[in-house]
């Protein structure tokens, strides 16, 4: 008997971070099983992918979903609904729940929920408190599992740490990934008189200034160093860090998100007011050309959108009560794309910041490339079709972007999880194993 393809995708050029070719892709039970031009096996469905383009699907490696706890902004359901969306067809999400994610049961109560509601593959990051070291160690190993997230500045319930005796001693004796929220509690305590005055957004980059960011950043490398253990900085919001930390390297990895890259004050906080606020904030112009002057460099890694959505009823409270983030899963794609249209990254690199790097620094197994054996996860894109982001086409439940009204040069066609167009039906998504 002729064997036969789940599916078939015929004559789409293939975009990876090394080039770009015109192929035929072949997936059966979820796997890439042949990547070459001139596949004549048959398949249950067939794809025309002449004047398309073919990418793998992105894996956002910061998003707050927000259950449980805080389920009136978002929860997995319509949180993965948006990522898929967007193109995402793995997220990574953090611990900053109610009640925070610092313990195996906690871990495994969200992996769960996950598996019912997800449309998209999984994972979760265990939060560092000051007292939780038997639970991190318990959690090397175990599906669905990410990593460690450390906040150095305030978040929710128990989740600051900024103690080097017990940051040390998480170095020396776990073995997931680290990543960081710089932000030095200290001084933003120091300062926080500008903040409790302020009538505007425009103080929260002053009140969370660059030295807070910055001087986060050297103490957690200099303990890293002294554990001799590798750490990944999210959300990179200064120049000033940027520049340093390019002699850090060998111990760091770095992230920054699209909001960073695109927006800058004063020009987002008049615009958008307390809809531009976040931690860490977005800051001058002049830090995001700095940021993009490294990254064209290669001197960052991975691009996410730290995804964090708060009602419009919460932010018209106004600054300072007006809590701090913004919804990013599905605007990662456009507004990035909208940068490839301008020459300021190929599509190459956006590939490798989005996808594969991802996939290689939290070890995600058999994601993040359009290979031969990898999970067949992948998005379809027509460039000849522009687009534009508006607010009503977003499922997040609180259905608003900062980025209203972007035009992208392409339009997405179809995001495949595993072989499979999605959002499908809830219940699709798997949790991560490395």
């Amino acid at each position: 008997m002729t064997k036969k393809y789940d599916l078939l995708i015929q004559n789409i050029l293939c975009v990876d971070e090394n080039g770009s070719e015109l192929t035929d892709i072949a997936v059966h039970q979820g796997l890439i099983q042949e990547r070459r031009l001139g596949i004549t096996t048959p398949a249950e469905q067939v794809i025309d992918g002449t004047g398309l383009t073919l990418m793998p699907g992105i894996i956002d490696s910061q998003v707050h979903f927000r259950e449980p706890g805080l389920t009136h902004k978002e929860d997995l359901f319509s949180g993965s609904l948006s990522a898929a969306s967007g193109g995402v067809t793995t997220f990574l999400e953090m611990p900053n729940t109610k009640p925070s994610t610092t313990t195996i049961e906690a871990l495994n109560e969200k992996i769960e929920i996950a598996r019912k509601n997800s449309h998209v593959d999984f994972g979760f990051f265990i939060g560092a408190t000051i007292d939780n070291l038997e639970e991190l160690k318990k959690a090397h190993g175990l599906p669905g599992c990410c990593g460690i997230k450390i906040f150095l500045g305030s978040s929710t319930g128990s989740l600051l740490l900024d103690d080097e005796t017990a940051l040390l001693k998480i170095f020396q004796e776990t073995t997931l990934p680290i990543s960081i929220h710089s932000e030095d509690e200290n001084i933003m305590q120091e300062r926080i008189g500008i903040r409790d005055v302020a009538t505007t957004a425009h103080a929260h980059p002053d009140w969370r200034n660059v030295d807070s960011a910055l001087t986060a950043t050297k103490k957690i490398v200099r303990i890293a160093r002294s554990a001799n253990r590798k750490i990944h900085i999210l959300h990179l919001s200064t120049g000033e860090e940027a520049l340093w930390l390019q002699d850090h390297r060998d111990i760091c990895t770095l992230e920054v998100t699209p909001q960073h890259l695109t927006l800058f004050a004063p020009d987002c906080y008049d615009r958008l007011g307390t809809l531009a606020q976040m931690n860490p904030p977005i800051r001058e112009e002049r830090h995001k050309k700095t940021l993009w002057e490294v990254l064209q460099k290669r001197g960052i890694d991975i691009v996410a959108s730290d995804h964090a959505p708060h009602t419009m009823a919460e932010k018209e409270l106004g600054y300072p009560k007006s809590p701090s983030g913004m919804p990013g899963v599905q605007t990662l794609l456009p507004v990035m794309l909208s940068h490839v249209a301008d020459k300021k990254l190929s599509l190459q690199d956006f590939v490798r910041l989005t996808s594969s790097e991802p996939a290689r620094l939290f070890k995600l197994k058999g994601k993040g490339q359009i290979k031969v054996g990898y999970d067949a996860d992948m998005i379809i894109l027509d460039f000849n079709q522009p687009s534009v982001v508006v607010s009503s086409e977003m499922k997040s439940k609180v259905g608003w972007t900062p980025f209203e009204g972007l035009r992208s040069p392409a339009t997405l066609k179809g995001t495949y999880l595993r072989g499979q167009l999605v959002p499908a039906s809830p219940g699709l998504g798997r949790p991560i194993t490395s």
